[in-house]
């Protein structure tokens, strides 16, 4: 139950502000058909995310515990810095509109996923706890938490979130991760 909620409130709050949540607001302002962008969202995202989890389960075996220690803690340091770095949505990303509303979502968010904060914080995760369909469960779930919204309620939402203390957030929270890997709160997993 440890990785669900910790994947689900990580990957939430490093989901606000993050250019994949820009992608789900300019999808809705482009289509404005909630439905088919929120389902295309949630495909990507499992699809996505499990091809990460995978990863990180096979990058836990194949590195040793100590190993593994430094290359999570440090990974965790680094996202905490990255999730202070404001994204920016590329707009050939929504421009695949021949596919119609749900595929062009699909594409679109399975393709700016590859390498974003969330996806490699998914890799990070699965790698720590070796659980991966909780993982992948609440990596999902925080991307949903995080666009739905987006989704349907769009610019009314985005101008009332502070974005800097979502950002500060979720680095702390990154942080704290990082530090008690790096002091080895993960020894009861295995590095």
């Amino acid at each position: 139950m440890d990785a669900f909620l910790v994947a689900t409130g990580i990957v939430g709050l490093a989901e606000i502000g993050d250019k994949t949540q820009l992608l789900a607001f300019l999808l809705a302002a482009r289509f404005r058909r909630p439905l088919p962008i929120v389902a295309g969202i949630f495909v990507a995202t499992l699809l996505n995310h499990a091809f990460a989890a995978a990863v990180g389960a096979l990058v836990s075996e194949l590195l040793g515990p100590s190993v593994m220690r430094w290359v999570l803690g440090l990974s965790f340091l680094g996202m905490a810095v990255w999730a202070m770095i404001p994204d920016e949505v590329d707009e050939t990303e929504a421009s695949l509109a021949r596919f119609g509303v749900f595929f062009t979502t699909l594409l679109a968010f399975f393709v700016a996923e590859m390498g974003d904060k969330t996806q490699v914080a998914t890799v990070a995760l699965a790698a720590r706890y070796h659980e991966i369909a909780a993982v992948v469960a609440g990596t999902t779930l925080g991307m949903m938490l995080a666009n739905v919204p987006a989704v349907y309620f769009g610019e009314r939402i985005a101008n009332k979130i502070p974005l800097g203390l979502v950002h500060g957030i979720a680095a702390l929270i990154f942080a704290a991760l990082g530090v008690a890997t790096l002091l080895g709160a993960g020894a009861g997993f295995g590095f």
